[in-house]
């Protein structure tokens, strides 16, 4: 049996797992949080995502979980809309499927429990990695027990999804200039909320954006953007969000009203403004946020990493060929989708009011001018197919 270790247990690592060891592959996958508690957030998972899901049987599960995105679209601060979606146009354009939403914990576990007992190894570091032989050195332990130095583990294949900052990638691709920061800082949290909003929007501002996702179970998913300096935080994040979009339209006041403070969680943004040479080397392969990380204005982020790890299951068992062939897969479209989910990010970050109302008469002339050209704008990203069995 072919042996293959993954490196981090987030989405796009257990769903690679999943999907070798339904292919006959023993996986093992190191994981160097103690938990697979993910962090507390939301998800949009579109159709490219869902289809890539069905592969391995996970998609109806999803679908039953989460909350469809239904009438949505981008408004202005005031709440005027600019642009204005419905779920049936988008589900009768991508084949029965349009946008789910879910908590991301939903989706880990159910990734999570589709792999056989002891497949994930947690308080798992992996030090080194060598691309020729596919040796894996790992550091276990906690801080209560301290570090212990594992024995090394050969692999046929290794599956770097360890993140944006990958050490794997750093290690492959050692003169990449790797990510950079996108220019904007993120806030997300999840909030409980009695009468939940039954729209989703993304509403833009002077170098702000604020989006409201409605979950099910009555929670809701806000998040958030502001055009600032790397680095800042601290303090009352949920303070933070009240001055920034407290005079907001409806309900964002109000759901951020009802946040709790602890769970605000705010991160900078980076992407990949140069593309990797490969998303492999020997042995290695590098998928999700370690191989093309993305700012998350076209919410494809966890869709691609999806699509990265059915891909690359498939090809997997084809050695040295079906890695070249993971590369010639991936590697220009998901270098485009960055590029074009960098581009909505620069426009987010106008500050100008006159280049922002400038922005915004045009996006609200275009999708009335012509909805089915602005819509069909993303028939490439979210018309995908996962390859035939």
């Amino acid at each position: 049996m072919a042996r293959a270790v993954v490196i981090g247990a987030g989405i796009g690592g257990l769903t690679a797992a999943v999907a070798l060891q339904q292919r006959g592959w023993e996986v093992t996958v190191f994981e160097r949080a103690p938990s697979l508690e993910p962090v507390g957030s939301g998800l949009a998972v579109a159709a490219n995502a869902l289809k890539a899901l069905d592969t391995i049987g996970v998609g109806d599960e999803i679908r039953k979980l989460s909350a469809v995105q239904g009438e949505g679209g981008v408004r202005r601060a005031d709440g005027r809309w600019l642009i204005r979606t419905t779920d049936e146009a988008t589900t009768a354009r991508y084949g029965g499927d349009s946008v789910v939403l879910l908590r991301r914990a939903d989706l880990v576990g159910a990734l999570s429990a589709r792999l056989a007992p002891g497949t994930v190894r947690l308080n798992s570091t992996v030090k080194g990695v060598d691309p020729e032989t596919g040796r894996v050195t790992v550091r276990t332990g906690s801080a209560e027990t301290g570090p212990v130095e594992s024995e090394p583990v050969e692999a046929e294949l290794v599956v770097a999804a360890d993140g944006i900052h990958s050490p794997t990638r750093v290690a492959l691709f050692p003169g990449h200039p790797g990510p950079r920061y996108a220019g904007t800082t993120s806030w997300r949290v999840l909030i409980p909320y009695g009468s939940v909003p039954g729209q989703t929007s993304e509403s833009w501002g002077d170098g702000k954006v604020f989006g409201v996702m409605p979950l099910a179970g009555g929670l809701v998913y806000c998040y958030a953007t502001d055009a600032v300096p790397a680095g800042g935080g601290g303090g009352d994040q949920r303070a933070e969000l009240l001055r920034l979009f407290g005079g907001w339209h409806d309900p964002i006041p109000a759901l951020l009203a009802a946040a709790a403070p602890e769970n605000v969680l705010r991160n900078d943004v980076h992407h990949l403004t140069t593309p990797l040479p490969a998303m492999h080397r020997g042995r290695v392969a590098l998928l999700g946020d370690a191989a093309h990380p993305m700012t998350p204005n076209l919410g494809q982020g966890a869709c691609q990493a999806i699509e990265d790890a059915v891909v690359l299951a498939h090809l997997a068992d084809r050695g040295a060929a079906g890695l070249a062939g993971y590369t010639a897969a991936r590697l220009k479209r998901t270098s485009e989708i960055v590029a074009r989910s960098a581009s909505i990010c620069r426009a987010t970050r106008i500050r100008n009011p006159l280049a922002v109302r400038l922005r915004d008469m045009t996006i609200a002339l275009a999708w009335r001018l012509t909805p089915g050209r602005m819509t069909g704008a993303m028939d490439e990203v979210v018309g995908w197919t996962p390859p035939a069995p």
